[in-house]
């Protein structure tokens, strides 16, 4: 059954006063949501705040532990391997909670989309905002400790990290609206995705460098978007190289592209989520 409710912008858009009202209340719910993640889920609570930069942390250890203790693995592309590891993981798992976070935003909004009428897809801009901007906050932590422990990680690059970062932001705000819509309708996607992410991982240049890879799997595994992002990222901050290149562009667009697609598919379903939430 399709919902009879309008959006207030959808019913006085021929009203340029009450569109840029609509606009401001647009702003405000947004900000509501976003502070409402952010201190419910993160900082309202020591758990939740020390879980969000554990959880990396003890991560990243495992993995350091594992690889040069037992399988003994040198450096990485002339990079110490908690170096190389550290610049590509943090901002994996930042996509990994935002993504997870975003597919049951809806959910968690289930009363108030029964209730009232407004946009829901800033539910779904609130958590993926939210948690990418305290993961960010974090990887800068990370950086630094990182330097102060000798590590040499060049902090200019961040010039061109937070860019990529923001590209990563937009990609990920566009696959988690297609999830959190079809969550709406599916319950097992939520499960589904944590398999899929975790293949993903391996799948992608994070444990290891693109070089490692056979000849006939380099193609596919460099066609790999997040892959290009965490080369990009370790062009600047390992590396110090700050030069713009053709494959940025097309970051962008894909970035676009999955933005564009994700809140087509959340646009067509939205109507109905009163029905099914």
């Amino acid at each position: 059954m399709r919902s009879s409710r309008a959006f207030p912008s959808e019913r006085s858009a021929e009203h340029p006063a009450a569109g840029r009202a609509s606009l401001a209340r647009h702003r405000a719910l947004f900000a509501n949501f976003f502070h409402r993640e952010l201190f419910s889920r993160y900082l309202g609570s020591i758990t939740g705040l020390a879980w969000a930069f554990v959880h990396p942390l003890a991560l990243l250890a495992v993995y350091h532990f594992v690889f040069t203790t037992i399988f003994r693995a040198g450096p990485m592309d002339g990079k110490s391997f908690l170096l190389f590891v550290a610049v590509a993981l943090w901002p994996w798992l930042a996509a990994q909670e935002a993504l997870q976070r975003g597919t049951v935003s809806i959910a968690s909004y289930a009363g108030l989309i029964r209730k009232v009428a407004f946009r829901h897809e800033l539910v779904v801009y609130a958590s993926v905002a939210a948690t990418l901007t305290l993961q960010f906050a974090g990887y800068l932590v990370v950086l630094v400790v990182l330097a102060l422990f000798g590590e040499p990680v060049h902090f200019e690059g961040l010039l061109l990290a937070v860019p990529l970062w923001l590209v990563l932001a937009i990609g990920v705000t566009g696959l988690a609206l297609a999830l959190a819509a079809l969550q709406v309708f599916v319950k097992d996607i939520e499960h589904i995705l944590m398999p899929v992410l975790m293949i993903l991982m391996y799948l992608t240049p994070i444990l290891y460098p693109l070089s490692l890879v056979p000849d006939s799997m380099k193609p596919w595994v460099a066609a790999n978007p997040f892959g290009y992002l965490v080369g990009r990222l370790r062009d600047a901050l390992l590396d110090g190289r700050l030069g713009l290149m053709w494959g940025d562009a097309l970051a962008v667009v894909v970035a676009l592209a999955l933005f564009t697609a994700g809140r087509w598919v959340f646009l067509r379903l939205s109507p109905h989520f009163e029905d099914f939430v």
